[in-house]
């Protein structure tokens, strides 16, 4: 039986509270939208940005940051 060593990608990235963020659409857990949604609760997208997600999302392009975290994690 072969063992192989996964590495976690480097998801940390700087919190983004800028004015810039509100522009795009983000990516997050679906469990954290679900709190969103139903709870009104605050969340956290995968760049960093806290926010709660109540925009019609397909108006905006997507986040760079979100995009390139999303397309590091392993399928």
């Amino acid at each position: 039986m072969a063992t192989d060593t996964l590495e976690k990608p480097d998801t940390t990235v700087a919190p983004t509270d800028a004015g810039d963020h509100d522009r795009f659409a983000h990516y997050f857990r679906k469990s954290d939208i679900e709190a969103a949604y139903f709870d009104g609760a605050e969340v956290t997208a995968l760049c960093g940005k806290k926010d709660v997600p109540t925009r019609d999302f397909t108006k905006y392009p997507i986040c760079k940051t979100c995009q390139e975290v999303m397309n590091a994690i392993p399928k």
